[in-house]
């Protein structure tokens, strides 16, 4: 009978001994320990199988995308050809996603050039805080924004060194905040997979590593640039040791399956935007949709009137008739041969109009086919299929051969990225496979660095196919942004402890998916409100950017410091300082934030509309699910109470003692 209820006890509670007595002060310590020579059963408990849920322990862990369905050899000539077919259609399907998605991104890109392409090149024109470099980086990013491209932002950046509105060496900044910039696409479509908390984890983590590498090696070689002009040093060396010759221009691999039909919804003339950063001053009234798509110049000589003969240009004919002075000049006409047949092309309509009717049909679509993808995935990766894919994109080479793996990825990105010419669109389609588990975080980081040195590639060729007058320019701009990637991942990557940025995106997902708003405050931070910010203070002069800068970096400074000497050695600060609890709670908490947050979304959901309901309806019945599974498991086991909970003795067994 002891023994029984010593069992019990041990059940519900390692401390077997303090547990006796406290919950049963009937029972001697004589009468609660086991005899030596009885056996003690383990108890079994499912509580434990419950509590340690590896998605909450580690919610890092790749999910395993099981098989729900029959295995092949136990389906019939029926079912194998049904499931033949199935996964054909869904194959296809997901090709054809995967095309109206980066169709639409391209769109996107139109439709941002459309609603912010002027404002860019009016950004371009002040040559004097574009010698400031913090303030070209600033700019570089914001253009970069507004245009969804940064090869369209490099382009204008050539367009002026090649015109001699700016040094090269006043580009390089501005090169690195285009390289900055890029990274937004991919932060917005890692927003569209919020819906499972997991997941978005994953995704967002997946597509800010680009954003923390970035901004990580502006904060080291930006200074070192200014300071010592080092990329503009080596570039200038490589471009005079070779006798480099113009050549082709990159291959149009990837337009030349997605041009037909982002072609017949809209057509820019993105010379508009290089003409005013140029200063053309007949380029602000130009539209930037383009209307006739064939032209051609026809070049005549034209008469004209001087005020003498030494306003003549040499090698030219000059004469007098009458009082007047003579000289011919070349005049160039334009004759337009064919209209374009976009469904913009003949609609009067202002380009913003046009941009923001392209900017909402792009982002449904891309939400769209985003989700329609992600499901997809979901449905075809599964059993077999998801194991060698992730065998064959997350496993390392046997030792000692290991190290060599990150870099075969980065030269995986790299192709890919020359493949599409565009690394958003490659980190735009790599991000909902970290979301879903199919490529770890890990493995996405040396794929996004490769994927950095794939555009720049890109423009170096581009820039071989740059007239003569301008290639050593063009090429020089596209070396340094080559050596600026080449110098992050030196940075960043080839020793495991410098791979900050995996930390850094680890942390960010891990609190977006506590607080989701918090992925729209970062976006807004990192790639409007701050450019903008510093972009104001250089326009406001040095003297105002150093004093709001400065102490804004030193504080920034200060709390990293004393942040990591309260998780390592918080012996060694002033007992104040060991934890932020001396500071409001807003300052050094975000669930003040959050409470006033959801409050907001709870008004919008009984006043605007009902998807905060059923938001907060499904999470309540996840948590109720997950209840009611505990409580069914424990149900009738006094034994299996949890250990933070109050134990109360079975009435039985005390009535049992009691007797």
């Amino acid at each position: 009978y002891h023994t029984l209820q010593t069992r019990l006890i041990q059940a519900a509670s390692p401390h077997t001994e303090a547990t006796s007595t406290h919950y049963y002060p009937n029972l001697t310590d004589d009468a609660c320990k086991a005899p030596k020579d009885s056996v003690v059963l383990s108890a079994y408990s499912t509580m434990d199988l419950v509590d340690k849920d590896p998605d909450e322990d580690d919610p890092w862990n790749l999910p395993e995308l099981q098989d729900t369905g029959l295995k092949w050899s136990e389906l019939d000539a029926k079912g194998k050809v049904m499931r033949v077919l199935t996964s054909i259609v869904k194959f296809i399907l997901l090709v054809g996603f995967l095309y109206m998605f980066v169709c639409s991104l391209d769109v996107l890109s139109s439709a941002f050039q459309l609603v912010g392409g002027k404002a860019a090149g009016d950004i371009f024109q002040d040559n004097a805080v574009l010698s400031n470099p913090v303030a070209g980086l600033v700019i570089g990013v914001l253009v970069t924004v507004l245009v969804q491209s940064s090869s369209t932002s490099s382009s204008i950046v050539v367009s002026m060194v090649s015109s001699g509105l700016l040094e090269v060496q006043s580009a390089v900044p501005v090169i690195m905040g285009a390289n900055i910039g890029t990274s937004v696409t991919n932060t917005i479509v890692a927003m569209m997979q919020a819906g499972d908390r997991n997941e978005f984890r994953r995704a967002f983590a997946g597509a800010t590593v680009h954003d923390f590498f970035n901004w990580l090696s502006v904060l080291i070689l930006l200074p070192l640039e200014a300071a010592t002009g080092v990329l503009y040093k080596l570039t200038k060396i490589v471009i005079d040791s070779f006798n480099i010759q113009g050549g082709d221009n990159a291959p149009d691999l990837l337009n030349v399956i997605t041009d037909p039909l982002t072609s017949a919804i809209i057509e820019l003339d993105k010379t508009v935007i290089s003409d005013i950063a140029t200063g053309d001053p007949a380029a602000r009234n130009k539209s930037l949709i383009k209307i006739w798509c064939k032209t051609e110049k026809i070049t005549t000589l034209l008469n004209i009137t001087v005020p003498s003969a030494a306003n003549c240009t040499t090698g030219v004919p000059c004469w007098e008739e009458g009082n007047k002075t003579w000289t011919q000049i070349n005049a160039t006409e334009t004759i337009n041969l064919e209209r374009c047949n976009h469904i913009f092309a003949y609609a009067n309509l202002p380009d913003l109009a046009v941009g923001l009717i392209l900017l909402a049909l792009s982002l449904l679509i891309l939400c769209t086919c985003l989700i329609l993808i992600v499901k997809l995935l979901n449905s075809m990766l599964k059993g077999q299929v998801a194991v060698v894919i992730k065998k064959v994109l997350n496993t390392d080479f046997p030792f000692p051969f290991g190290w060599v793996t990150g870099y075969i990825a980065i030269l995986v990105g790299a192709g890919m990225t020359f493949i599409v010419q565009s690394s958003s669109v490659f980190t735009s389609a790599i991000t909902p496979l970290v979301g879903i588990g199919v490529i770890s975080l890990e493995r996405a980081y040396p794929l996004t660095l490769g994927s950095n040195i794939g555009t720049t590639t890109t423009a170096i060729l581009a820039a071989m196919a740059a007239p003569g007058e301008t290639l050593a320019n063009s090429l020089q701009i596209a070396l340094c942004h080559f050596f600026f990637n080449i110098a992050g991942i030196l940075l960043w990557y080839p020793i495991p402890f410098t791979r900050i940025p995996i930390r850094l995106a680890r942390a960010l997902g891990n609190r977006t998916a506590n607080y989701r708003w918090f992925a729209a405050i970062y976006l807004l931070l990192c790639f409007f409100l701050m450019p903008l910010t510093i972009l104001g203070l250089s326009l406001a002069g040095w003297q105002a950017l150093v004093g709001v800068a400065v102490p804004i970096v030193v504080l920034a400074i200060f709390i990293i410091i004393v942040n990591l000497m309260q998780t390592r050695c918080p012996r060694y600060l002033p007992s104040r300082l060991r934890n932020w609890d001396f500071l409001p709670r807003p300052l050094h908490s975000m669930a003040p934030w959050d409470g006033v947050v959801m409050s907001g979304m709870a008004f919008c959901g009984t006043r605007c509309c009902c998807c905060c309901k059923c938001c907060q309806k499904t999470e309540d019945e996840e948590k109720g699910g997950k209840e009611r599974k505990k409580s069914q498991e424990m149900y009738d086991n006094p034994a299996l109470t949890r250990d933070d909970e109050p134990l109360e003795a079975p009435k039985e067994t005390v009535k049992a003692t009691q007797l």
